[in-house]
C-alpha cells in the first residue's frame, strides 16, 4: 500500500484521505483518549494525524456538535489549534494538521510547574474563544438553554453525570458504596445550581488539560475539541482548574488570566460560581473515573506502573469528592486498590 502523490494538504481529495484512514486503521501504535484514536501518518507533504472515533466508547461527557465542524469554525479566530484537512462521516474520521512539539503532560505532569508561557497562552485562548460568533458554529441542539441561563446550562451538565451514575449503578454500585459514596451523590450539587448568576454564553472548550496541550518553542497549542459547548464561561475555567491540578500560585495566575481575558459581564459573581462548578467536577470525576479506571485495571490492559498511577489519581479524586460531600471520609490508597481489584 502506497501513499498518494504529494498534494497540498488543504486540497486533499476524499480518495487520498480514505487511503490515510486505511493506513491508520492498520496501525497498532495509536494514541488514544476516551473517545478517539489518534494516528500519525507521514505523507510526502509532512505528517498528519488521522483521528478515528473509538467504537463503543462509554459516553461520560456532554457533547453537542461534530468536532470537525467546531474546528472549521474556530480556525480564523483560535490561532493555536490544529487545522482540519478533511472530515468524513462514513467512515467516521478526521485528518488534521500534525502539531510539532511535546505534550504538556510529558514536560510538566501533575505536580510539576508548567512552563512560564502556558498560563498566558491559556488566557489568550479564553480571550479568543469569546471571539467565535455563534452563527459560525453548528446549530445548537433543540431546546438548548437561552443565552445567560446558567442554571439550565448547569443542569444539562449534571444530567449527563447523573445518567452515568445511573447507567453504571448495577455493575458498580457495590464499589461506589465501598468507596464511601453517599446514596445521593448529587444532592449538594443540584441544590446549588439555581444560585448561579446569569452570564452571556460563549464558545467553551471544556477539556483544556495537560494531555490536550502541545508546547513548542514557547507556544502552546490546544487539541481535542469534541467536547466544545456553548455556555457559561466560568464553567470552562472550572474544568480547566480541576483537570490541571496546578500549584496554588499557578491556580491563582490562571484565574487572573481568565479574568483578564473575559469582559466584565462574563465575570459577574464568578468566584462564588466557580466553586459550585468545581464541586460538580469533583463529584463527576469520582464517579466517572471510578468506572473508567476500574475497567482498565480489571482488564489488565495497563502496565503495573500505569495501574499504580491510576490508583493514585483515583484516590486523589475520591478525596476531593468526599470534601464536597462533607462525609469526613479520607480514602486510603491501599483500601481503594483492594476494592477496585475485588472480583465483581
Amino acid at each position: 500500500m502506497t501513499l498518494p502523490e504529494p498534494v497540498d494538504p488543504a486540497a486533499t481529495s476524499s480518495s487520498d484521505s480514505d487511503e490515510l484512514y486505511r493506513l491508520a486503521l492498520a496501525r497498532t501504535d495509536r494514541s488514544a483518549g476516551f473517545y478517539n484514536h489518534n494516528v500519525r501518518i507521514d505523507t510526502p507533504d509532512g505528517p498528519v494525524v488521522v483521528r478515528i472515533p473509538i467504537p463503543g466508547a462509554d459516553t461520560m461527557d456532554l457533547a453537542i456538535w461534530p468536532e470537525a465542524a467546531v474546528v472549521r469554525a474556530i480556525n480564523p479566530v483560535v490561532r493555536q489549534s490544529p487545522r482540519l484537512i478533511r472530515a468524513s462521516t462514513d467512515p467516521a474520521y478526521q485528518v488534521v494538521e500534525f502539531i510539532t512539539g511535546d505534550v504538556l503532560d510529558a514536560v510538566a505532569p501533575r505536580g510539576k510547574r508548567v512552563p512560564d508561557h502556558v498560563l498566558g497562552d491559556v488566557g489568550s485562548l479564553f480571550r479568543q474563544l469569546g471571539g467565535v460568533p455563534l452563527q459560525h458554529l453548528p446549530a445548537l441542539p433543540e431546546g438548548w438553554p437561552a443565552d445567560g441561563d446558567t442554571a439550565t446550562f448547569a443542569h444539562r451538565l449534571s444530567d449527563v453525570t447523573v445518567g452515568v451514575h445511573t447507567r453504571f449503578r448495577d455493575a458498580f454500585g457495590a464499589l461506589f458504596t465501598a468507596l464511601g459514596f453517599p446514596s445521593d451523590p448529587f444532592e449538594t450539587i443540584l441544590e446549588r445550581w439555581h444560585t448561579l448568576s446569569p452570564r452571556p454564553f460563549r464558545l467553551l472548550h471544556t477539556d483544556i488539560h495537560r494531555k490536550n496541550m502541545i508546547v513548542d518553542a514557547g507556544v502552546t497549542h490546544f487539541l481535542d475539541w469534541e467536547l466544545a459547548l456553548w455556555g457559561d464561561p466560568v464553567y470552562d475555567l472550572a474544568v480547566h482548574l480541576h483537570k490541571m491540578a496546578y500549584r496554588p500560585d499557578e491556580e491563582d495566575a490562571a484565574q487572573a488570566a481568565w479574568h483578564a481575558a473575559v469582559p466584565a459581564e462574563s465575570a459577574v459573581q464568578w468566584t462564588a460560581d466557580l466553586a459550585i462548578y468545581l464541586a460538580h467536577e469533583r463529584v463527576k470525576s469520582a464517579i466517572v473515573d471510578t468506572v473508567r479506571y476500574t475497567k482498565l485495571i480489571t482488564a489488565r490492559s495497563e502496565s503495573p506502573a500505569a495501574e499504580a498511577a491510576l490508583l493514585d489519581k483515583l484516590t486523589t479524586k475520591l478525596t476531593a469528592a468526599h470534601a464536597v460531600w462533607r462525609t469526613g471520609h479520607h480514602p486510603d490508597r491501599r483500601e481503594v486498590e483492594r476494592q477496585v481489584r475485588l472480583p465483581r
